[in-house]
């Protein structure tokens, strides 16, 4: 894995590449952090996509000014669906694309903050998307999908932020024949997919690592990529 720069409409932004093994050409998966950034954890995040035979590109969304700034600025765009934080992700997309280790087809993976980005970007030329925790859903949702690519999502039964989220998202794609997989995990909190520090704190507040939930959900998630990121795949 390596830190490249990207060009965006706004200027370069850091991302983090991960690229597998062998000869390509392969897919790309356009990976989009959490809250909390783009650190250790995502790398590994990044390597596994990579090991499964993905290009693996995640943009640092708050590569412009101080942290706290950077989170604000980025959670408002996410609820206007609209701004620098959307065309960081369409310029990941469009840096693979261009790379000749890319197959052409290109899916959206998002942890969180992440997933409803995941969900937000499902209609604009994704081949697939991959949502993890994305709760809360984003606003009109029906709206939100419109056009969407196929999505498989991610739920923790115990997630705090939650509640009702995947009975409502199931509810929609069916309304609107979206290829859909759908999948709570009974027991599981927010963020299951995420090695957090403070394991022990963060698991009272309904959020933490879960090995048997992470391993199981990107077993799907790389099963149903296998289907819609192939090269002969419907577009």
């Amino acid at each position: 894995m390596t830190t490249i720069q990207i060009s965006t409409p706004d200027g370069p932004i850091d991302a983090l590449l991960s690229t597998p093994a062998g000869g390509g050409p392969w897919p790309g998966v356009v990976v989009i952090h959490d809250a909390f950034g783009y650190g250790r954890d995502k790398q590994s995040t990044n390597d596994r996509i990579a090991r499964a035979g993905y290009l693996a590109l995640t943009p640092d969304m708050y590569s412009r000014g101080g942290r706290i700034r950077c989170i604000s600025r980025v959670m408002r765009e996410l609820m206007t669906q609209r701004g620098r934080a959307l065309d960081d992700i369409l310029a990941a997309r469009a840096h693979l694309l261009a790379m000749p280790e890319c197959s052409g087809r290109v899916g959206i993976a998002g942890f969180c903050m992440g997933g409803q980005f995941a969900l937000v970007m499902s209609p604009k030329g994704f081949a697939a998307s991959a949502p993890f925790y994305g709760t809360p859903l984003p606003r009109n949702l029906g709206e939100t999908l419109d056009g969407a690519c196929p999505i498989v999502a991610s739920f923790g039964g115990s997630d705090p932020l939650g509640k009702g989220a995947p009975e409502r998202l199931r509810e929609v794609t069916a309304r609107k024949n979206i290829t859909a997989d759908i999948k709570v995990y009974p027991g599981v909190g927010h963020s299951f997919a995420n090695e957090l520090p403070a394991q022990p704190l963060i698991r009272i507040a309904g959020f933490g690592y879960d090995r048997d939930a992470t391993e199981d959900a990107w077993s799907r998630v790389f099963a149903f990529f296998g289907e819609h990121l192939a090269p002969d795949a419907a577009g």
